[in-house]
């Protein structure tokens, strides 16, 4: 069987500088159409939820869109949007069985590439129903991915950005989507021709993408993670890599501002602790630990 890593191994630098970005409701306006029409149609589908739909619907957008959770892998995702439904008083009152689907949770905990390939072989393994259940809902919503989502273009100034960054840096995509999509997307619009690899979920998290890439092939300072969520902050900072936010429901505006300004500081070796705070502050404050209903 071969390496699913084995392209980010191999990466050898053409530049001094490596820029790994995020795809969805980062460098493309995905985030809200794959949620809202693609993932949760299909939760409330393949995990029975009709009758608490509207509290599944907005559990389900606070986790993924509008939370510090936002832009994390689908399993974990799945889980906490059913801790919410859990312990929301409205859902209660409607005595309706949550799906705790502890195999689920289970899983996520031992595996790191919590892809489908994964569960696949962890269900012909096991035969685990919860299992097969959550691998079903995966593919459907693949399935509704890839029949929904197409003629979304990138935000405005990312393709300005990839035409000059990748002229000093090398670029790679560093995402939790599918390979798959991925690259149909970057391809779709012209764009994957600015990078060196698209890493997608099958090829371990955004932590493991930007590790091997970049471990031991860049100086300190070199290496900068652009991403729309905490959880690509938290891949920049296990790698000691520099992080610029786009910010959620500003992009257009954070892109511009890293075409006009920010990527030169980059480059210039200006992109200071003290720089970065400050965008990292603006970013934070725009997504809430706790959902509007507990209020």
């Amino acid at each position: 069987m071969s390496d699913p890593q084995e392209g980010l191994k191999s990466l050898q630098p053409i530049h001094e500088f490596l820029i790994a970005i995020d795809s969805d409701g980062c460098a493309f306006d995905t985030m809200e159409i794959k949620h809202k029409e693609c993932f949760i149609p299909n939760i409330i589908k393949y995990w029975n939820l009709q009758p608490v739909s509207k509290y599944a619907r907005a559990a389900a957008e606070f986790v993924n869109l509008y939370s510090k959770w936002r832009g994390i892998n689908r399993f974990p995702a799945l889980t906490m949007a059913f801790d919410l439904l859990k312990e929301w008083p409205d859902v209660q009152k409607r005595h309706v069985d949550i799906p705790v689907a502890q195999p689920v949770r289970d899983w996520i905990e031992r595996e790191t590439k919590l892809g489908n390939p994964a569960l696949k072989a962890e269900v012909e393994k096991t035969g685990d129903p919860v299992l097969t259940q959550a691998l079903e809902w995966s593919e459907a919503v693949n399935a509704t991915v890839a029949d929904m989502v197409h003629d979304v273009p990138p935000f405005p100034f990312v393709r300005e950005s990839l035409e000059n960054i990748s002229q000093w840096a090398d670029v790679i995509v560093c995402s939790a989507t599918p390979n798959e999509a991925l690259v149909r997307e970057w391809e779709e619009h012209d764009i994957a021709k600015y990078t060196r690899i698209i890493a997608g979920q099958e090829m371990g998290s955004k932590k493991e993408h930007i590790h091997l890439a970049s471990n031991g092939k860049y100086e300190s300072g070199k290496v900068l993670m652009i991403g729309d969520a905490p959880g690509d902050m938290k891949a920049a900072r296990a790698n000691d890599a520099l992080f610029f936010p786009i910010k959620p429901g500003q992009e257009d505006e954070s892109w511009e501002f890293f075409f006009k300004e920010a990527a030169d500081r980059f480059k210039n070796g200006e992109y200071t602790k003290e720089y970065e705070a400050k965008l990292i502050k603006e970013f934070e404050a725009l997504l809430p630990e706790v959902p509007p209903w507990k209020k």
